[in-house]
């Protein structure tokens, strides 16, 4: 089975768009989103909306649970909480309502979905050894892999260290060792590269892809320009930082 692997949406409805359309376009089974639908970026109910609608299985993240008034915003930076302010005054009841119904994890399985650390979805796992005492959360959930998101970095990480994909996004998993693999971010990446991203898991070949789609990253800058978001987080979205 094919799962597509999306999360840190942040409200970035010209980014989410083209994403699922390449997600249908690669024919895959499930998509499945790891949270942080909003906060940052000008759309978060177009965004909430649309994977409402079409019913993706979607995680709790931080700026979720501040938006939806789950959590206070302690130690989020200035910008953040200036954005995660103002999407707690636009969204709907019913979205507010959605987020609020949101896990923290859900198993699938062959692997196990979180936002950011397992049983704790503020934390930031960015380096192989920053896995090292999660590892227990794969045995607990009998699976061999955990999707992270969070960082808005991709990152395949296991015990003996970082991995990363060939020139084209792939990297074969194998059968034995145990992986954490964060897809990177749809609506706001930070690895100098401003294209979204997403990964493809393929649980029959023990594969997983990471994919980027370019996206008019003009018009989302615009849509935060326009509702008087903090300008920093209009320009780093072509940055990809």
């Amino acid at each position: 089975m094919k799962f597509a692997i999306i999360s840190d949406v942040h409200a970035n409805i010209d980014a989410l768009e083209p994403v699922l359309a390449r997600i249908e376009e690669m024919g895959i089974d499930q998509t499945v989103c790891l949270g942080d639908v909003v906060g940052y970026n000008a759309t978060p109910n177009e965004c909430a909306n649309l994977l409402r609608d079409r019913g993706i299985p979607t995680i709790l993240g931080n700026h979720d649970a501040v938006a939806c008034g789950l959590e206070e915003p302690w130690g989020f930076n200035p910008v953040a909480l200036s954005a995660a302010m103002w999407t707690r005054e636009v969204l709907t009841p019913e979205n507010i309502e959605w987020l609020r119904a949101l896990p923290d994890a859900l198993n699938f399985g062959d692997f196990v979905a979180v936002h950011g650390a397992p049983k704790n979805h503020n934390a930031y796992l960015f380096t192989w050894e920053d896995i090292l005492p999660h590892l227990y959360f794969l045995e607990e959930q009998n699976c061999r892999v955990c999707m992270i998101g969070h960082t808005h970095t991709p990152g395949i990480f296991s015990v003996d260290g970082a991995y990363t994909p060939d020139d084209e996004g792939r990297f074969p998993l194998g059968d034995e060792k145990l992986f954490f693999i964060n897809p990177g971010s749809v609506g706001q990446p930070r690895d100098t590269n401003p294209d979204a991203a997403f990964g493809v898991l393929d649980t029959e070949s023990n594969l997983f892809q990471l994919v980027r789609v370019r996206y008019p990253v003009e018009k989302a800058a615009a849509r935060v320009i326009e509702a008087r978001l903090p300008i920093f987080l209009a320009d780093r979205l072509a940055l990809g930082r």
